[in-house]
């Protein structure tokens, strides 16, 4: 967090210097303005004023996450503020954010205020909300655990190594000779990691990833969170078909009525679900969808569909439709219906934006289908699928029918 810690001293040397330059110019002349108060705000779950800046101090006051603090006077590393309530003290630097930072976040709210919820979520633990993705942006809103949240989009960027942890990463570097020898210094510290190349037939590995939430608070506020600190709403009913995969959205389809269903709920929902394996870092947001129907007769969740291997994209549309090139009675009737894009097999790659993090994918195919009972069609004219191939994250091995064995 050190760059963090920089930025927010920065801003708040700037605020300080402005105070101090009014300060200045209202001692030169009686007909000067007074200049304009200048605040902070609390980012530290909790703090204490002290009323001096030593070893040993009185306490003053406390503060919480989000108060508002006027800043009366500055000391290296500590700021001399009053609460709303009249209490004044010190409090140290790096437990306040200059309110240019705040600034920053209701402008991320303006711009996002209309982006669609492409899935809900709770906090994990406490965990605060950032600026941007990335563990050394500016951050202010703490949140705790329970906390429900509306997410926005996903971004994914490369894990941001600390000096501690690299320092361990060299430690660990065995001194092989040759052209994969780590590089010293005088002082014999490693000043380079060895390239260490990949065997014939091995894949490189990248960089470390993680994935970032944009999400909006019960609050409204606005900010990105670090994915790991967030479960996807997922109905406890359904996770145990999971299947060692994680659920990142379940979208209510329709509701059906079952006297016989376990617990005080007869009217049973069908969901769609969009699922993707435990590993950060991947380009596309599911690559598996799955409806899981109620057996009236079972009383249990079934599989109606399923799709696999796929690199589709969030947002998930849920909607009532009728068959427009159908003609059965239940063709023309309002029935539910979800729509979802995957990736084009010839569109490329999607690669992230290395500074947002965030991923715009190129050619993608639209996929449309709609509820008719426990049975899910797909939508479209006739041959209107002909020559749109989606992208497969994996390559699929293929079985003789003769014998049965893999090729």
């Amino acid at each position: 967090m050190g760059n963090q810690h920089t930025l927010t001293s920065t801003l708040l040397r700037r605020t300080l210097a402005g105070l101090s330059v009014g300060v200045f110019l209202t001692g030169c002349g009686h007909f000067k303005p007074a200049p304009a108060d200048h605040y902070v705000f609390v980012t530290a779950k909790q703090g204490v004023l002290r009323d001096r800046v030593a070893a040993v101090s009185n306490r003053t006051g406390a503060v919480a996450n989000g108060d508002k603090l006027k800043v009366l006077d500055h000391a290296r590393h500590w700021v001399k503020v009053q609460t709303a309530k009249g209490e004044i003290g010190w409090i140290e630097e790096k437990a306040v954010v200059a309110d240019e930072a705040t600034a920053q976040f209701d402008t991320l709210k303006e711009q996002h205020k209309s982006d669609p919820e492409v899935a809900s979520g709770v906090v994990r633990d406490q965990v605060y909300m950032h600026i941007k993705p990335g563990r050394d942006t500016e951050h202010f809103y703490l949140l705790n655990e329970g906390e429900k949240l509306k997410l926005l989009r996903r971004a994914t960027l490369e894990k941001a190594v600390n000096q501690a942890s690299t320092a361990r990463t060299q430690r660990a570097i065995p001194q092989a000779a040759g052209s994969n020898a780590a590089k010293k210094n005088a002082a014999g510290v490693v000043i380079a990691a060895p390239v260490i190349k990949p065997k014939e037939g091995e894949v490189p590995i990248g960089p470390a990833m993680e994935d970032w939430w944009l999400a909006r608070d019960s609050a409204g506020h606005t900010g990105w969170i670090y994915a790991r600190m967030v479960d996807v709403d997922a109905p406890d009913a359904l996770t145990r078909y999971a299947e060692n995969q994680k659920f990142v959205g379940a979208y209510v389809l329709t509701t059906i009525h079952d006297d016989e269903a376990p617990g005080d709920v007869k009217d049973v929902p069908i969901y769609l679900t969009v699922l993707n394996a435990y590993k950060p870092g991947l380009p596309y947001d599911f690559d598996q969808v799955r409806v899981f129907t109620w057996s009236t007769r079972m009383h249990r969740y079934e599989t109606a569909f399923r799709q696999k291997n796929i690199e589709g994209f969030l947002p998930i549309e849920i909607k009532k439709m009728k068959d427009p090139y159908g003609k059965s009675v239940t063709a023309q009737q309002e029935l539910p219906a979800f729509t979802y894009k995957v990736l084009s097999a010839d569109a490329g790659p999607v690669v992230p934006d290395p500074e947002t993090g965030l991923m715009v994918p190129g050619k993608t195919l639209t996929r449309t289908y709609r509820l008719e009972g426990n049975v899910v069609r797909r939508m479209g004219a006739p041959g209107s699928s002909a020559g749109e191939m989606e992208a497969h994250p994996l390559v699929e091995e293929k079985k003789d029918k003769k014998k049965g064995k893999k090729r």
